[in-house]
């Protein structure tokens, strides 16, 4: 029997809010263990909650950047479990009322030279507390506590289980890792657990359309990891359906060292939560002027860019891809495409020569000391024929990024790097070359075309390197008849 997958992601997203969802405490990465505390975080009797209203906004923010409809009255509930590091006991969330409804997020899927679009649904978007965090180290029978991460604010993105594959479910969590940095609302960082995601997977047989045994895995911390859970649990699902087990409804951790998935727990029913709504916080209301004003501070979001650098600027769609995946990246093509029109040249520039300089040296492009005016120069200067582009990427462009402060111009003038296009001068260095292989001379005339690369090479020797290789053929090509 054929199977297939079905896949749906609930991912996690901390807000990059200052402080916390319910309280003032700080909402920084990597302070000491708790430290940005206090009676609010750990539940003390008699406080009380306050809601932070940016955390609000970020959420929509996030709704309207994947076409959800926003609710305008919103709830909290209690979501009451126990584990040690949920110091209340309960957490504050959204259940029946989540603050964004539907919606989707469009992925782009390699498909041989073309990328094939396939728009992924989401059910809901909704506002929660994170938990604390559980330390485990070194040989120590014991587990410690750090609170600080209790009461950050998170967005849980749900899917609708409609991913049909590992690299479909990679391709939607990259998306929304790209978004959630365009919008300046979440760092997207898996390593440190600001984003992170939760794998529900289920088969059926090929055909049918009732959905098998869900099994979610626990908080995947990266998209390789993400794909690799896919994979095993595709094949182990087939294996204990075809062995005749049945599979139970179960959470499961990964092991990303033996990339196999172990159970952990079966998994809670939603009556196990007792979800009730939240008493010690009011209903939000949001108003027509707030959701307004949200919309007009929205950004070019990179399924708009990957629009408009493919139909206004002619860019290849692999191009594309590789400028919006980042908004530093895509802002540094727009600035730059303010100094030339040959777009294509800097979309070359910036998925060749700059990203493979970015990676060698493990910087963001926002520390590149090339400026989008000076890499604009440099295309120009290959345009004029001035200069190679051999030469400008192997030369100059590292002339520049040592010099700084330098003009691409005069840089290429102090180092003797702009091409010779005197016909005279050049006419002279091959009457040279000519003279100095008259036997090489005479095999070519006899049919030996190969050897025009060797006459070039010989004048560019003789040029420094500064000789205009286009005119050169040219002239060889004349010469030699």
């Amino acid at each position: 029997m054929q199977y297939e997958i079905v896949i749906g992601l609930e991912v996690h997203c901390q807000l990059s809010t200052e402080s916390k969802i319910f309280a003032s405490d700080s909402n920084k990465f990597g302070s000491e263990p708790n430290t940005n505390i206090s009676v609010i975080t750990l539940g003390h009797p008699g406080v009380l909650p306050k809601l932070n209203k940016k955390a609000v906004e970020y959420a929509i923010r996030m709704g309207l950047a994947c076409g959800c409809e926003i609710s305008r009255n919103n709830y909290f509930d209690r979501k009451n479990y126990f584990y040690p590091d949920l110091p209340k006991g309960y957490q504050v969330s959204q259940d029946k009322y989540p603050i964004c409804v539907g919606g989707g997020v469009t992925v782009r899927l390699k498909e041989g030279k073309q990328f094939k679009e396939r728009f992924l649904e989401l059910h809901h978007i909704h506002l929660e507390e994170d938990a604390g965090k559980s330390v485990h180290e070194g040989e120590s029978a014991y587990t410690r506590l750090d609170y600080n991460r209790a009461g950050t604010p998170l967005i849980e993105i749900v899917s609708e289980p409609c991913m049909r594959s590992a690299e479909e479910a990679g391709a939607y969590l990259t998306e929304i890792r790209k978004i959630v940095r365009y919008l300046d609302i979440c760092d997207g960082n898996m390593e440190e657990g600001s984003m992170r995601a939760d794998l529900n997977i289920s088969i059926r047989p090929v055909g049918t359309e009732k959905l098998g045994t869900k099994v979610e895995v626990k908080n995947m911390n990266s998209i390789r990891n993400l794909q690799r859970a896919v994979e095993f649990e595709f094949k182990r699902q087939v294996r204990m359906l075809e062995t005749g087990e049945t599979i139970i409804q179960e959470t499961r951790m990964f092991d990303a060292d033996t990339g196999e998935t172990y159970g952990m727990r079966v998994k809670e029913t939603m009556n196990d939560y007792r979800y009730f709504p939240e008493p010690d916080l009011a209903p939000i209301r949001i108003s027509e002027e707030w959701l307004q004003g949200i919309e007009a501070q929205m950004p070019a979001l990179p399924h708009q860019l990957f629009t408009q650098f493919t139909q206004e600027y002619g860019i290849l769609d692999e191009h594309a891809v590789v400028l919006t995946d980042s908004k530093d990246i895509a802002g540094y093509f727009l600035e730059t495409a303010q100094f030339t029109k040959n777009h294509r040249a800097i979309a070359n520039w910036l998925t060749s020569t700059i990203k493979g300089y970015l990676n060698e040296k493990s910087i963001e492009i926002g520390e590149l000391s090339l400026k989008p005016s000076q890499l604009a120069e440099l295309i120009t200067l290959v345009d004029d024929n001035k200069i190679s582009s051999s030469t400008a990427a192997q030369k100059l462009f590292p002339l520049l990024i040592e010099n700084p402060g330098e003009t691409a111009l005069s840089l290429a003038e102090s180092n003797n790097l702009i091409q010779q296009s005197n016909t005279d001068t050049l006419q002279t260095l091959i009457n040279e070359v000519l003279s100095a292989y008259p036997d090489k001379v005479k095999e070519f005339k006899n049919g030996k075309k190969g050897l025009l690369g060797m006459f070039v090479g010989e004048v560019m020797k003789k040029s420094k390197g500064s000789a205009d290789p286009k005119l050169t053929n040219q002239l060889l090509m004349e010469a030699l008849k």
